[in-house]
């Protein structure tokens, strides 16, 4: 199972949901952003390696942590350097060896997004209440749609610990047309967000822990 996190618009909490789902799903998680990617890298081979054709997929996975990561690189160059086609390979030999793929994918709709939308099995869209951010998320789930890539969750982030209208709720569920899961703002999400680890690794008996392994079991039931 690939599962592709992305929304469009920057700044909602798509690497911190895409982290904490790699974690629950016990999946490799690759950081899509070519260019600007946003999760912790040591200094061994990254992504950028992978899609030049200098290190095979597997021999670029860190697994130091709780989460094995494929890490984006850090220079333009790099970016620059990638061969985009190289990509729904390299993730069919990710899912080959850890049985599960979460993908970071960057903000935006460049074609790296749609490269990485098309090899999914499933997408996992993350907006916020902000209607721009709404805007952006639809727009991604267009593209997803036109790829035939099934949206199994809309994460509705950072919402009021008072929870969310039903109305609104209805109203998103509509406009994607895949059910919402709702994420408070919470003391333990930034305690983990601040240290780089998921929110398990912190706090296992916390409530945002259990909201990431309810997404984590629906699309475990999607990508079955």
């Amino acid at each position: 199972m690939i599962v592709a996190v992305s929304g469009g618009k920057g700044g909602v909490g798509k690497t911190t949901v895409a982290v904490n789902l790699a974690r629950e799903l016990e999946a490799v998680l690759v950081d899509g952003d070519f260019a600007t990617g946003d999760v912790p890298v040591g200094d061994g081979p990254s992504i950028h390696d992978v899609l030049a054709g200098r290190v095979s997929p597997v021999a670029a996975v860190d697994g130091r942590d709780s989460i094995r990561v494929l890490p984006s690189g850090r220079t333009l160059a790099g970016a620059r350097a990638v061969d985009l086609s190289r990509l729904p390979a390299v993730l069919r030999v990710l899912e080959r060896e850890y049985g599960r793929v979460v993908i970071d994918c960057p903000a935006g709709l460049a074609r790296d997004v749609g490269h990485q939308l098309s090899s999914a099995t499933v997408a996992v869209l993350v907006t916020t209440l902000d209607q721009a951010a709404v805007v952006d998320a639809i727009r991604t789930e267009e593209l997803a749609s036109d790829l035939e890539t099934p949206v199994g969750t809309v994460v509705l982030n950072r919402v009021s610990r008072d929870g969310v209208p039903e109305t609104a709720v209805n109203r998103i569920e509509a406009s994607f047309g895949a059910p919402v899961a709702t994420l408070s703002t919470q003391p333990t999400i930034a305690a983990a967000l601040e240290r780089g680890k998921p929110v398990r690794d912190v706090a296992p008996s916390s409530s945002a822990t259990d909201s990431f392994a309810k997404i984590a079991r629906r699309i475990s039931g999607i990508g079955c």
